[in-house]
């Protein structure tokens, strides 16, 4: 049966597919999640959570990479969570300590919730065998000719968010330099200047939001490189 962690990662996979066609494929910053993609008030009722305080657990649960549901980065935040998640008495809030890690969904498991396999649902029973008629007896003569049935016509073809975003042939430029984004790809930083395409500065080395002039990380000291 399906638990709060797979109706999180459901309602959020949904949401994202229905903003745009390529957004479950750019990593984004894990506090969208709780803050405008899936908050608690207006996703009570879907996710059929009883407290707060499961919400907040599914939610570490998934940033902490749960079932293999989605990955954050940098590994040692995600490692923190996964050893929080997995306490006798954890601290369901802990990910609100790390709001700029970046949070990349699985694209197999993504695809899986949005075709409706979801992975959950009993299988079908055997067809029951049709009776046979009053006085028919069996051997080669009570045989009937089957009658050939109509192919039924083959299903729509799934078209996957990730593929249209990989697969579109509008050419896309950086957000922070200019430059031609690759096309026919998926494109998680600009080749040129090494930023991602939504547009959000990132310090290369820890992943914080910066300003554009920066040129040290206000929260590592890091050199950002830009200039």
């Amino acid at each position: 049966m399906a638990d709060d962690l797979d109706r999180l990662f459901e309602r959020l996979v949904r949401v994202l597919a229905e903003d745009a066609p390529g957004r479950l494929a750019i990593p984004f910053p894990a506090c969208e999640v709780y803050e405008r993609l899936v908050p608690y008030r207006s996703n009570r009722s879907i996710l059929r959570v009883a407290t707060h305080e499961d919400y907040e657990m599914a939610v570490l649960r998934l940033l902490a990479g749960e079932r293999g549901y989605a990955a954050l980065e940098p590994a040692d935040v995600r490692n923190a969570l996964r050893r929080e998640a997995a306490e006798p008495n954890p601290d369901p809030g802990l990910f609100r300590q790390f709001p700029d890690a970046i949070l990349s969904l699985n694209r197999l498991a993504a695809e899986r919730f949005l075709r409706g396999d979801g992975g959950y649902a009993p299988s079908s029973p055997p067809p029951r065998a049709e009776p046979t008629e009053a006085g028919e007896q069996a051997g080669p003569r009570a045989e009937k000719k089957a009658t050939p049935r109509a192919a039924p016509p083959p299903a729509p073809r799934f078209e996957s968010p990730f593929e249209l975003a990989e697969q579109s042939d509008t050419p896309r430029q950086c957000p922070y330099c200019g430059e031609t984004l690759p096309a026919g790809r998926k494109v998680n930083f600009c080749p040129q200047c090494g930023q991602p395409p939504s547009g959000e500065l990132r310090c290369p080395a820890c992943g914080v939001e910066v300003d554009v002039g920066w040129r040290y990380c206000v929260s590592c000291g890091r050199a950002t490189g830009f200039e």
